[in-house]
């Protein structure tokens, strides 16, 4: 239809889903190559000092790099799973939100991994790194062998395998519920990580990135919260 004016006032054919899901994709292979880059940009800095070394295999700074990577392809992994199904526009912008900053803080460590020659994945069990025991986020004192009493190679916070199936089944107010409280421990067990880290190392990069990671999982943290006691729910036991 066309007004006085001559202005077409049609509203244009809504955009396919596809097209917006092609979007999002490309837009978070963006963050996690500009995250790469950063990660080797920062690492060469380092290099570029002649009193930097090369950390080495088995050292904090490469074992937070390789275990934190797997760390945060499991929240990018539970965020694209409840942006595909949630309805609540809640939960979709956190999932983004989670999937944005986390693939870019991957990009850095994977990058940081690259330059020092060193494998993107521990050789072995994961958290060998951690030779001391590390505060929980209840403020209990946690020994890296208790960090998984099952015995299988979980990181703290971490989902097991029946716990993302759960996931994956639910769907809905249920669905929602779980998705956030699976969320919620893994940022309080990917938080006492760095929180490690960074008392364990004194590499200007690695203590940057923790911050990052504390502001950004602090913050969906409060968030998180605040929307489990809106749906009426609690976190899970700890």
């Amino acid at each position: 239809m066309t007004t006085e004016a001559g202005l077409d006032t049609e509203e244009g054919p809504e955009q396919p889903t596809w097209s917006r899901w092609v979007i999002i994709g490309g837009t978070l292979l963006a963050v996690l190559l500009i995250g790469a880059t950063a990660g080797m940009f920062l690492t060469r800095a380092i290099d570029d000092d002649p009193a930097a070394a090369v950390p080495a295999a088995g050292s904090v700074e490469v074992g937070f790099a390789q275990d934190m990577s797997t760390h945060h392809l499991q929240a990018v992994t539970m965020a694209g799973i409840a942006r595909d199904r949630t309805t609540d526009p809640e939960i979709k912008q956190l999932s983004f939100d989670i999937e944005r900053t986390q693939l870019e803080q991957v990009g850095r460590m994977k990058g940081w991994l690259m330059l020092w020659d060193r494998p993107e994945q521990p050789i072995g069990a994961p958290m060998q790194w951690m030779t001391e025991p590390m505060q929980g986020h209840d403020g209990m004192s946690m020994a890296p062998s208790s960090i998984n009493p099952a015995g299988g190679p979980l990181m703290p916070g971490m989902a097991t395998d029946e716990e993302l199936s759960k996931l994956r089944s639910l769907s809905g107010r249920p669905f929602d519920v779980f998705y956030l409280q699976l969320m919620l421990r893994h940022h309080q067990g990917g938080t006492s990580m760095a929180q490690y880290a960074a008392a364990h190392s004194t590499l200007p990069a690695l203590k940057a990135l923790v911050n990052s990671i504390l502001a950004s999982q602090g913050a969906e943290m409060d968030q998180i919260k605040l929307m489990l006691s809106g749906r009426g729910a609690q976190p899970l036991p700890a």
